[in-house]
């Protein structure tokens, strides 16, 4: 495998993805097994919850630091240092003894996430052209959709007799993507950027940079779009409870519960793996105005909310065999879903929602790396997240008093139907934002693209406009790149 070929480039992209995969399994082990992990410990729902809430705000806020020293410094070090600390502390929240190791085991584990997702992003930017951003950024979307689906299927499945064992997997696997990430290429700066052909660039940020990067309108609109987005995604962790919920109002023992509310969440999340879809729309579009991929998520986003509000109130019958075993329960339930007329629709209906609310992902990740030169785009996504973690960690924590508020008129589960139907409003503002990120992207391109110019021209002194001998290309052009 040649160095920087082919072949090194996508094995480096793979990996890449899988890490930024397995950093949602770390998060989504959780949620599935809040009772199991509660009657444990001796403490309620509410304070295993707590873990997830204070984990997504950790996360989010030690990505800054991370994806700074990343986007300053060598990124290969930051990356490794990060995984590690994450399966360090993953492996011991399965190991905990009591709830207050617990916690701290998922402080150290939140801290080692920040790192993996900032950097990886700012590295896997340098590795594509724009032409096919959306494209490979829907892939690394799907990623962690496909994660947090692993974790909630991994947390049920082997965690509904031992809940520890789903954690010391997770931090195996993690080692494993680890090893494997110590032969990807070591990605220059820049390297996918039209402007910089033919030129060896290797700026990087500095602290009096953050004015700048804030004063590109369209990066406000792409950081502060994901508080809203993130509340509505956040409340979605719940999903398993909801299901668990349903089975244990239609008579099934605790342990089947959980494992019906894991399988029934997993395949309801199955939409997101259609972020794809939603990645080559943005690519098309944005070859025909520089709008293109910022509408694509508008639309994407604002359309889905009607379908996720009838999701939740359409009724299941679940007809799975009690006190089985985890290969017949699941065997079960995806039988329902072509023998049970309402699990089908059901499904169908949450497929199509989470493929519209999916283009939201791609898009997002690619207008970073479309506005931003290659040096700010680690720490733009990670102020992105930041907020991010802010509005999931707000959605996980404020729909959990939601239901508990709910309780009251609506008994379980109709509580929970109510209260995530509630929390998809929250998709309509983050649509507005997208459509006003793409009233300024072709701006924001059009500087980046100028800077970039200058900088390619300074380092071959070469005469304006013209790099690697090439003619320069307007943002209308720069778009379709």
């Amino acid at each position: 495998m040649r160095k920087g070929g082919t072949a090194h480039r996508v094995y480096s992209v793979v990996v890449f993805v899988i890490l930024a995969s397995l950093d949602n399994v770390a998060i989504g082990l959780v949620p599935p097994l809040y009772g199991s992990i509660g009657d444990t410990f001796g403490v309620g729902e509410g304070h295993i919850a707590l873990a997830t809430t204070i984990m997504f705000l950790i996360s989010a806020v030690a990505a800054i630091g991370f994806a700074y020293a990343g986007d300053r410094t060598d990124r290969k070090p930051v990356l490794i240092l990060g995984t590690a600390i994450w399966v360090a502390g993953t492996a011991w929240s399965g190991l905990s003894g009591g709830y207050p190791q617990f916690l701290l085991a998922q402080v150290v584990a939140a801290f080692g996430l920040g790192a993996v997702a900032s950097v990886s992003f700012a590295v896997v930017s340098d590795l594509i052209s724009p032409r096919r951003r959306g494209l490979v950024m829907g892939f690394w979307g799907l990623s962690q959709g496909v994660g947090t689906l692993a974790g909630t299927l991994l947390g049920g499945l082997l965690g509904h007799t031992d809940w520890r064992e789903p954690f010391l997997v997770a931090a195996a696997a993690g080692v494993i993507a680890t090893v494997a990430y110590l032969f990807t290429y070591n990605v220059p700066r820049g390297e996918s950027q039209p402007e910089l052909a033919g030129v060896e660039y290797d700026e990087r940020i500095h602290r009096d940079d953050l004015p700048v990067i804030l004063g590109r309108r369209t990066n406000i609109w792409l950081i502060f779009q994901g508080f809203t987005a993130q509340i509505a995604l956040g409340s979605l962790v719940w999903l398993p409870i909801l299901f668990r919920s349903r089975a244990e109002h239609q008579g099934y023992s605790s342990g089947t519960a959980v494992l019906i509310g894991s399988v029934f969440a997993t395949l309801f999340q199955l939409g997101g793996a259609l972020s794809i879809l939603g990645g080559l729309a943005g690519d098309r579009l944005q070859r025909r105005t520089p709008r293109g991929r910022a509408l694509v998520a508008a639309v994407g986003v604002l359309a889905a909310v009607p379908f996720y509000i009838v999701l939740f109130f359409v009724p299941m019958t679940i007809d799975v065999p009690d006190g089985a075993g985890s290969a017949t329960v699941i065997r079960a339930v995806l039988a329902d879903v072509f023998t049970e007329p309402t699990v089908g629709i059901c499904l169908a209906i949450a497929v199509f929602a989470l493929m519209l609310t999916s283009a939201n992902s791609p898009n997002w990740f690619a207008l970073i790396a479309d506005v931003n030169p290659p040096e700010h785009r680690g720490t733009v996504y990670s102020l992105g997240n930041l907020v991010n973690g802010f509005g999931r960690a707000g959605g996980n924590a404020m729909v959990g008093v939601a239901f508990r508020a709910l309780a009251g008129g609506f008994p379980p589960p109709l509580n929970y139907a109510v209260g995530l139907a509630g929390f998809q409003l929250f998709w309509l503002p983050t649509g507005v934002m997208f459509w006003l990120a793409s009233r300024t992207v072709a701006k924001d391109m059009a500087d980046t693209h100028a800077a970039l110019l200058a900088a390619a021209d300074e380092l071959e002194h070469r005469p304006d406009g013209d790099v690697a001998g090439d003619p320069p290309v307007g943002v209308e052009g720069l778009a379709r790149e």
